[in-house]
């Protein structure tokens, strides 16, 4: 009798295990993600079996939810009166192929990070507003995208030179504009292409090689020819813009348009070879002026110049006065610069003495100023993910102050009035052993300690891994000198010498100061943040290994000729990057070029 007993006890044991493995099935990542999703959307009761904490979508057959083991795989929850948003944790549903929410009343903007691995996305006849989420450009394994019937606006993005095996792409009936985007020449495997009752503007031209079987550009502003290879289109339809009926195919060699562009691509590389030549100029004139300077100098100050403090009869070496507006110093259309012109400007004086420029510098009270920050201890703030997600607005497309290849830097606001600046490293850079590169990466940026350089508040590496800076209001140089509005007040002389000096002193700290010396591989106006006294902040530091390890990140800064493969970086690269700055901060003009060069 008491055997018997033992023996059903020990099968009751096994039962309950065996329950439990059969209905507990589902990976905790994917049932925290739906947790999310299912407050997010208002709790609905029509999701049968949904909850807002714990669960077993897998197990208990959630509406709208399949599964593949303890992984869910696709959501379909089209038509359904939906209301809110989707949650932010929808990058943690890693084996979803299908992602579906189509015909309902969800508003706001697309979530930045969607279902990683999902090959078809469906968020048609919504409500979204904003632009399209950068995100979408890491998803190369999507194959079909509808987008149609929402709210969204602005330009379509650079997205989709990762994206060669999607064959249908549907953005119609919404508000985006502006040119499309030369990444669609990726798009290799495209048949299907809806851009109707939109307002998108230019040429087509840039969707003439595709594979497309159906394109539909009706009611935009497009302008210019359709392309011969677009008129085999089996259904094309153009109508409504303002395309014209002539060629839209490329000219044959010895064409007269043939040779126009060849004289303009002549033309170019005279102009490149130019402009080289006055880059090396003016780095030159720079170096002796900096080593005079350095030589001459006998008054040593603590304070950087200061035009707020320099009357016009002061030993500074300009005016503090600002600009001409017609002088050619802060428009991106200015024409070249006029030497008569700023010889006559009475609001630019030089004083003989070159010594007075940077008098207000000394060099050994600025080395032990850095020596005595160096010894400091280390100390940053680790932040939390959903703190982040708070201050960010679930990392939503309208926070986003810059996109790169590292990844995405958006603006975080608290309750108190701060506001911070955080940068999300995209995952694929993050290899091996992310937790520990990221490690490293934290730990050189804690080292890095200089007034001239954008230092590390904190961090996070719950899930994702987040670096956070302190913000700042003026934005970058390159908004100072190409974006401002006609009510800006412009760069003074004494205001760009400091921003040349000081960015010096970041790249030489870089280099010099630091043990190891470290380069910076991304040097350009956008990187140089200005505080509120407009003094520069050297900003995109410690990322050179990202640099290194992918050729991705070549055409991001002002680089030198010789930089070809993420190895040939060195100190002389940066400087040469320097330079462009430098020549960008004198001329006022665009430090790029859209030149074609061919062997």
């Amino acid at each position: 009798m008491h055997h018997n007993l033992n023996l059903a006890r020990l099968w009751l044991a096994l039962l309950a295990v065996s329950t439990t493995s059969v209905h507990c099935k589902t990976s905790s990542e994917d049932v925290s993600a739906l947790n999310v999703m299912y407050s997010s959307l208002n709790s609905p009761s029509k999701l049968s079996g949904w909850k807002s904490s714990g669960g077993d979508p897998c197990g208990d057959s959630w509406e709208g939810i399949k599964c593949s083991g303890s992984s869910v795989t696709e959501i379909k929850l089209s038509g359904m009166g939906l209301t809110g948003s989707m949650g932010y944790q929808l990058a943690s549903l890693s084996s979803v192929t299908y992602f579906d929410l189509s015909n309902n009343n969800l508003k706001g903007e697309i979530p930045y990070q969607l279902p990683p691995k999902a090959r078809n996305i469906d968020l048609s006849k919504n409500g979204f507003s904003g632009s399209m989420p950068y995100s979408f450009s890491q998803m190369n394994g999507l194959t079909s995208l509808n987008l149609a019937h929402n709210q969204l606006q602005n330009q379509l993005g650079d997205i989709f030179g990762k994206l060669g095996k999607l064959k249908q792409l549907d953005v119609s009936f919404n508000s985006l504009s502006g040119d499309l985007p030369q990444s669609l020449k990726s798009l290799k495997s495209l048949k299907k292409l809806h851009l109707q009752n939109n307002q998108f503007t230019g040429s087509i031209t840039v969707l003439a090689k595709l594979p497309l079987e159906d394109l539909n550009i009706e009611n935009n502003k497009f302008t210019g020819s359709v392309p011969e290879e677009l008129k085999k289109v089996n259904k094309l339809r153009t109508g409504g813009n303002s395309l014209s009926k002539g060629q839209g195919s490329p000219s044959r060699p010895g064409t007269p348009s043939t040779n126009q562009s060849m004289k303009k691509k002549e033309k170019s590389v005279i102009s490149g070879v130019a402009i080289a030549g006055i880059v090396i100029g003016v780095l030159a004139v720079i170096i002796i002026l900096l080593a005079l300077c350095k030589r001459k100098s006998s008054k040593p100050s603590s304070h950087f110049i200061d035009e707020e403090k320099h009357s016009q009869g002061s030993s500074s070496f300009v005016t503090s006065q600002e600009l001409p507006k017609d002088s050619g110093f802060n428009s991106v259309d200015s024409t070249s610069i006029d030497v008569k012109t700023l010889q006559k400007s009475p609001s630019i004086g030089v004083r003989s003495s070159v010594s007075d420029c940077v008098q207000s510098f000394n060099d050994n009270e600025f080395a032990n100023r850095m020596n005595a920050r160096r010894s400091t201890s280390i100390r940053v703030t680790t932040f939390s993910l959903a703190e982040l997600y708070s201050a960010t607005a679930n990392f939503t497309s309208a926070r986003v102050l810059g996109e790169g290849s590292i990844g995405c830097v958006y603006r975080a606001k608290y309750s108190d009035g701060k506001v911070l600046a955080v940068k999300k490293i995209n995952p694929s850079l993050l290899h091996d052993a992310p937790s520990e590169e990221f490690s490293q990466i934290v730990s050189t940026l804690t080292k890095l300690h200089h007034p001239n350089i954008v230092e590390l508040v904190g961090y996070c590496s719950e899930k994702e891994h987040v670096l956070i800076y302190d913000y700042f209001r003026n934005g970058s140089l390159h908004g100072y000198l190409h974006l401002a509005d006609d009510f800006s007040n412009p760069l003074t002389w004494n205001t760009r010498i400091r921003i040349a000096l000081g960015t010096a002193r970041a790249i030489e700290y870089l280099h010099d100061i630091c043990s190891p010396p470290l380069l910076h591989k991304n040097i350009k106006s956008s990187n140089i943040l200005l505080d509120n006294d407009l003094n520069p902040r050297l900003s995109d530091n410690g990322f050179a290994s990202f640099h290194q390890r992918t050729s991705q990140n070549l055409g991001t800064g002002y680089n030198a000729p010789e930089c070809t493969k993420p190895s040939a970086f060195t100190q002389k690269s940066d400087v040469y990057s320097f330079g462009v700055v430098m020549l960008e901060l004198l001329s006022g003009r665009m430090a790029f070029d859209r030149w074609v060069l061919t062997a």
